[in-house]
C-alpha cells in the first residue's frame, strides 16, 4: 500500500477475518485496534497472562511447574514466574503439613479376621496392633512424579516394616517394655524403604496406639498379666526389705566399730557403760524400780514360810 493511504491496518484485517471465520457478521462486535472491543480483548489477554504467570508461594509451600504435563522446575517461597497457562501449570505443595496414616483395625467388620490387625511376634504369639505414621513432603518433584499412589505406598511400607520389627521381639516386649524402641526402629525402616523408592517424603514418627492379644484370648492373657504383676510386686517388696535389713546391719556394724574403738581406749569404762545401757533396756520394761544407797536396805528378802512339824 502506498504511504499515506487510508484503510484498515494489517492487524484490523486479521481480526476481521478471524471474526468472519467464527460467524461474526457485520452486526458483531468491533475488535479493531483502537475500538472498545479491541481494548477489552487485549485487557482480558493481559489479565490472563498476569494471573497465570505470576505466583505467590507461601513460606511452607513449593510451586511445582509442569509444561504440557512435564516437570520443568520448582518455585521457592516468594514471588515466582512461569509461562502463562495452559503452557505452564503450577501446583502448590505444602511441605510443612504433617500427614498421618492410621493403621488400626485392618479389615472391616464381617471379614475373616473380625476387624483385627494381627501380627506374629518373635516367640510365635499373635498380637493385635493399631498404630499411626506421621510424615511430610520433603521433595515435591519426587512426591508427585515418582510414585503413582504415594499414600498407598506409605501405608504398605509401614505395614511391612511393622511386621518385620514385631517378628523380632516377644509378646511381652511388644506390649510393654520395648514399645518405644519398636516405634523408633519402624520409623527408621520406613524411611529407608521410601528413600529407596524415591518417594520424596520424610517420616516424622510412628506411634503405637494399641498392642493387645487377640480378643479370643484376652481374658486368659489378663489373668496371666495380673499374675505376673503380682509376682513382680512380691519381688519388689522383697528387694525393699532386703535393702532395709542391709542398711540396718550396716548401721549396727558402724556403731559396733565405734564402740570397739572406745573400748580399746578405756576397757573398764566402756564395759561399765555397756552394762548400764543393757540394764536400762531390760528394766525399762519392768514396773519395779530398785534404788541402791549405802547403808540402806531398799527391800527385805521374803523368806518362805515353814510350817511347824
Amino acid at each position: 500500500r502506498r504511504r499515506g493511504a487510508s484503510g484498515p491496518s494489517a492487524i484490523d484485517q486479521l481480526l476481521q477475518r478471524g471474526r468472519a471465520s467464527f460467524g461474526g457478521g457485520g452486526g458483531g462486535p468491533d475488535f479493531r485496534v483502537g475500538s472498545f472491543g479491541g481494548w477489552a480483548a487485549l485487557a482480558v489477554i493481559l489479565l490472563w497472562i498476569v494471573l497465570t504467570s505470576v505466583h505467590t508461594i507461601g513460606p511452607q509451600q513449593r510451586g511445582v511447574i509442569t509444561r504440557f504435563g512435564k516437570y520443568v522446575g520448582t518455585l521457592q517461597p516468594g514471588l515466582g514466574m512461569s509461562l502463562p497457562a495452559p503452557i505452564d501449570m503450577v501446583r502448590k505443595i505444602d511441605v510443612d503439613n504433617i500427614h498421618a496414616i492410621e493403621i488400626d483395625n485392618g479389615p472391616a467388620e464381617g471379614d475373616a479376621q473380625g476387624g483385627q490387625n494381627l501380627m506374629l511376634t518373635g516367640d510365635e504369639n499373635i498380637i493385635d496392633l493399631a498404630y499411626s505414621v506421621r510424615w511430610n513432603i520433603r521433595d515435591p518433584e519426587l512426591y508427585l512424579f515418582e510414585l503413582a499412589d504415594p499414600d498407598g505406598t506409605i501405608r504398605e511400607v509401614a505395614e511391612s516394616a511393622m511386621r518385620e520389627q514385631v517378628a523380632r521381639v516377644s509378646l511381652n516386649d511388644a506390649i510393654g517394655s520395648q514399645r518405644s524402641q519398636i516405634e523408633s526402629r519402624v520409623a527408621q525402616r520406613i524411611q529407608e524403604l521410601l528413600d529407596g523408592y524415591r518417594a520424596g517424603v520424610s517420616v516424622q514418627g510412628v506411634a503405637i496406639r494399641q498392642a493387645d492379644p487377640p480378643s479370643e484370648v484376652m481374658d486368659a492373657f489378663k489373668e496371666v498379666s495380673a499374675a505376673q504383676q503380682q509376682a513382680q510386686s512380691y519381688l519388689n517388696q522383697a528387694r525393699a526389705y532386703a535393702t532395709q535389713v542391709d542398711a540396718k546391719a550396716s548401721g549396727e556394724a558402724i556403731a559396733f566399730d565405734q564402740v570397739y574403738v572406745q573400748y580399746k581406749l578405756a576397757p573398764e569404762v566402756t564395759r561399765r557403760r555397756m552394762y548400764y545401757d543393757t540394764m536400762e533396756k531390760v528394766l525399762a520394761k519392768s514396773d519395779k524400780t530398785i534404788v541402791e544407797a549405802p547403808g540402806v536396805t531398799p527391800y527385805l528378802p521374803i523368806q518362805p514360810k515353814v510350817s511347824p512339824k
